[in-house]
């Protein structure tokens, strides 16, 4: 085991990627891997600075702690959108791109198996996959949501440097298991109201709990824009309730013994059936306004009712 180094952490992860076949996964890797290296390029990051490691949908970037920090933030927020927003308006719909990033800084140790380990790789690992991040992404136009740490948030961000405007980031808290940790989320904070609390055991990046959605999105979300999202529900029409609605769309019942199935029914359970006109039905018998009491029978009689 190497002794633990100083490195900056770049995580970039790609939202709703289980849910895209093998042929979609591959495209998506390539250019997940083609916006990284474009994003480091830009911010003079070049591959003697940095090391890669592959998580499938994800990539993880451990970057010399001499690498100016700024220039990487700045590359990230502007950089990083605007290659998205090239490659969706090209991408068929399945095969939208939107990602969520984190920037952390701490120590990082290399293991004889040439793993990375340490809390602050843990920590930032949690935070890319926090419920509060993913909400920030599926609720925004963007294509792509990023959150720092506290860390970096004090060290970098809080001075305000040319194209990292501190006031754009806000302070959030995230839960885990071992407990709170504090971030900084670019943009928008989702509501309040909805749930972003963490996963227990096994919540680790790549040890998603039982049931959850990789970069799940909330029902009714509007479709159209990045990514496959679910058309909301169709109004009912003004004046009607819901189970009107679903009483319209019923189809007709089945008509008696082979007949062939009507069209609109009514049904008649004793009391009395008013007709402001003519009415004409089954074996044409006709009825002109007045009031009808008794039965009332709509298509022909049966062969045990005719005499």
């Amino acid at each position: 085991m190497t002794h633990p180094v100083s490195r900056t952490i770049l995580l970039l992860d790609i939202e709703r990627f289980s849910d895209r076949d093998d042929v979609e996964q591959a495209y998506l890797r390539r250019m997940l891997y083609d916006v990284t290296d474009r994003a480091l390029e830009t911010a003079g990051i070049d591959e003697t600075l940095r090391t890669r490691a592959d998580r499938g949908d994800s990539v993880m970037e451990l970057i010399d702690a001499n690498a100016p920090v700024t220039a990487l933030l700045r590359a990230l927020l502007t950089e990083v959108p605007v290659q998205l927003r090239a490659l969706n308006r090209m991408a068929s719909r399945s095969a939208q791109m939107r990602l969520r990033g984190v920037v952390a800084g701490g120590y990082v140790t290399v293991d004889d198996l040439d793993g990375w380990v340490g809390s602050d790789l843990n920590h930032a690992c949690r935070l890319l996959d926090a419920a509060l991040l993913r909400a920030a992404l599926r609720e925004r136009p963007d294509d792509f949501a990023l959150c720092v740490s506290d860390s970096v948030y004090q060290g970098v961000v809080r001075h305000d440097h040319p194209g990292v405007p501190a006031a754009d980031f806000h302070q959030v808290t995230v839960g885990t298991k071992n407990g709170p940790l504090t971030a900084w989320l670019h943009g928008p904070v989702p509501p309040a109201g909805e749930d972003h609390g963490e996963r227990g055991a096994g919540e680790d990046h790549g040890e998603r709990g039982a049931g959850e959605d990789h970069g799940e999105r909330g029902a009714g979300e509007a479709p159209g824009g990045s990514g496959d999202r679910p058309a909301p529900a169709t109004p009912a029409a003004p004046g009607t309730t819901k189970d009107t609605e679903d009483t319209r769309n019923r189809p007709a019942p089945a008509a008696h013994r082979g007949a062939p199935a009507p069209g609109p029914v009514l049904d008649v359970n004793g009391g009395s059936v008013s007709f402001g006109g003519g009415y004409v039905a089954g074996d044409q018998h006709g009825v002109s306004g007045g009031r009808v009491t008794g039965d009332v029978v709509m298509g022909s009689k049966t062969d045990g009712d005719r005499s």
